[in-house]
């Protein structure tokens, strides 16, 4: 009787153990944006985009060992991106056929379900921020252009010139593209996904959208279950590419779905969305960052380069460009 007792206590015991080293851990995936490599793309430059991509992790992996929470920690993840002029968002973001730089953004929280969108910004200098004070300041999920901008002075949010966003390098690619020289392919897109040590998910994308877009075009990154998505049953995933792809076929979302319903592996899910789907559609230029329930990080794309890191409580670390 004494034997059946002591090992009923040591199970307990074990079983709480195996959930307690479940709970604590952590994982993050982040990305500056999926395109085909330029060729004029120098190792110098390499290095100062891995420099970045290990900053920005090295900030998410900081706030997760301190016990933040999913939400707050892809939010200032987004932001630190969205600051280096590097990538498409924030400074540094492309132009549209005017000259002027229109911003996207979004963060979704796996736990609530609750996720707050916004499109067409010309003058918040983090959209992320605001698409945060959507999700958590009113009962929409989506404003776009002066309503939304209206909303952010209400809520005291840093305004900018337009010409704040700008670089040479944007300059240059909105000529290139107006002299026909250079196709408009939407690229440096960032985002950020994760699981934190009370197993939480979350999800946050910021971009500039398309170089040379026209009409007031939004791509994905704000249409929640398309560009990002986050489900604690499932999934957060953050998506970089041609937008209107990823908005027919819901990417995100699918990735969750064919992980909830389907009983798909994370990395089986995306890699049957991205190349079953995607792929097949002419959609041959972007990718996904994707953290799971149980810590597994999936990062799949169909380009040759991808701006991407990720790292975990296990101390394990990656950042690359190429593929």
């Amino acid at each position: 009787m004494k034997s059946k007792y002591f090992l009923t206590v040591v199970l307990f015991f074990l079983i709480q153990s195996i959930h307690a080293q479940n709970t604590y851990q952590w994982a993050i995936a982040i990305h500056g944006g999926a395109g085909q490599a330029p060729k004029n793309l120098s190792p110098e430059k390499i290095k100062l985009y891995e420099a970045s991509l290990n900053e920005a992790l090295s900030i998410g992996s900081a706030l997760l060992r301190d016990g933040a929470s999913a939400v707050d920690v892809v939010q200032m993840v987004v932001e630190y991106l969205e600051n280096c002029p590097l990538f498409n968002a924030g400074k540094g973001a492309v132009k549209n056929i005017d000259g002027i730089h229109e911003l996207d953004a979004a963060i979704m929280d796996g736990k609530t379900l609750k996720a707050g969108a916004v499109a067409g910004l010309r003058h918040i200098k983090n959209p992320i921020k605001l698409a945060r004070l959507v999700m958590d300041s009113t009962q929409h999920v989506f404003l776009i252009g002066e309503g939304a901008e209206q909303f952010a002075k209400a809520m005291k949010l840093d305004f900018v010139d337009n010409t704040y966003f700008s670089t040479s390098e944007r300059d240059i690619e909105l000529e290139q593209i107006k002299l026909k020289q250079r196709e408009s392919n939407p690229t440096g897109t960032v985002g950020c996904v994760v699981r934190d040590s009370k197993g939480n998910l979350a999800a946050a994308t910021s971009t500039g959208g398309m170089s040379g877009k026209r009409w007031g075009r939004v791509g994905d990154v704000p249409v929640i279950g398309a560009g990002t998505y986050a489900n604690n049953n499932t999934v957060a995933v953050s998506g970089t590419g041609h937008g209107e792809y990823w908005i027919r076929r819901v990417v995100a979302f699918d990735i969750s779905a064919l992980v909830e319903y389907c009983g798909l592996s994370l990395q089986s899910a995306a890699e049957k969305v991205i190349w079953d789907k995607i792929s097949p559609m002419g959609g041959s230029g972007g990718g996904i960052i994707a953290v799971d329930k149980d810590c597994n990080v999936s990062i799949v794309f169909n380009t040759s380069l991808m701006h991407r890191g990720w790292a975990k409580s296990s101390g394990e670390r990656y950042v690359g460009v190429l593929k």
